[in-house]
């Protein structure tokens, strides 16, 4: 055994799943889910199988009324609980993007091509809202209250319940990925240039975040919303929401590895961040006082799902392989 899989070892269960590992996510009731290549679910500490979508699983998320919902390379939207039930079918073409707000009035997000598709929990069609071009990325805000989508030449920022046109920051490029500040005061996008760019809200002020030596694939806030926890280099890159920031202002770089970070997770009541690597190499990242903790050595292929439990007291990994692991932080 590694010293690097010390912790792996002792408090983690693991499996090889024999599918690429797409996303892992936790049920509002702390069970895990890891989606799979093959279109299954594999969910539990024992990695029980639920087949879901006829091709890739593509998207996952939690769904507001228990279980799991997911989207498939089959044109399927589905609740996941211990069988799957379509909840919408939209043809030949891909669910690639998934956002659920859990509160008191749940909604479902479904991005599909150019358009955004609103559902009530129970499965009714509010509204769809059309894009310009490709939605890469949809986030709620933390009311439910706005729903924003990147795509090419920046992002749209819509309100749930209502019908009006959305607002449309605009950042000329191809925007990958999406990010909303906690307090709802800044949207940030990954770029296909190796950056990112976000917008005050409601000033609309541009934000250029560069000098990334790879593609940023994973983005978040940490609880505070005091930084923003980045991949897409050899450590993670922490840009400053505070005094200022993160205009003129250096990024923290913490957690050095042996290649690129590939996926990040913000922990969700602490000031700490896992990073899982291109090597499969996984660090915990304590960004108050800077300590770093291996939690999986390399070897196993590429970090693709990094996920904390609602409580924060599981980690889900998962990679290209299709090694998955469940690691409990129960007593630390």
């Amino acid at each position: 055994m590694s010293e690097l899989d010390q912790l792996l070892e002792s408090r983690g269960t693991s499996a090889q799943l024999g599918a690429y590992v797409t996303a892992a996510c936790f049920s509002s009731q702390d069970q895990a889910a890891f989606a799979l290549g093959d279109g299954t679910l594999r969910l539990g500490n024992e990695f029980e199988q639920v087949m879901a979508h006829d091709g890739a699983v593509l998207s996952l998320a939690a769904h507001p009324l228990g279980g799991f919902c997911s989207g498939g390379d089959d044109g399927r939207l589905m609740h996941i609980t211990d069988c799957a039930v379509e909840i919408s079918k939209f043809g030949a073409k891909w669910v690639e993007q998934l956002a659920v707000f859990s509160g008191k009035s749940p909604l479902l997000a479904v991005g599909v091509g150019k358009t955004v598709h609103l559902f009530a929990a129970a499965g009714e069609k509010l509204r769809e809202m059309a894009h310009p071009s490709t939605v890469t990325g949809i986030v709620f805000d933390a009311k439910g209250k706005r729903l924003a989508a990147s795509h090419y030449n920046g992002a749209s920022l819509w309100f749930t319940g209502s019908s009006a046109a959305p607002r449309m920051l605009e950042w000329k490029g191809s925007h990958t990925g999406i990010a909303m500040h906690p307090e709802g005061t800044a949207l940030v996008t990954t770029m296909q240039e190796n950056s990112l760019h976000g917008w005050t809200l409601p000033e609309g002020k541009h934000m250029r975040m560069s000098g990334y030596p790879a593609k940023s694939e994973s983005l978040g806030f940490t609880k505070s919303g005091r930084w923003l926890a980045t991949a897409g280099a050899e450590s993670v890159v922490l840009w400053p929401f505070f005094g200022g920031g993160p205009m003129g202002k250096a990024p923290t770089e913490l957690g050095m590895g042996d290649g690129i970070v590939r996926r990040i997770a913000c922990h969700p009541a602490h000031e700490v961040v896992a990073a899982g690597f291109d090597t499969g190499l996984t660090l915990l990242i304590n960004v108050a006082n800077e300590q770093i903790i291996p939690l999986c050595g390399p070897g196993r292929g590429a970090i693709t799902a990094l996920a904390w439990s609602a409580t924060g007291s599981q980690l889900a990994l998962g990679t290209e392989t299709g090694f998955a692991s469940l690691i409990d932080f129960t007593g630390q």
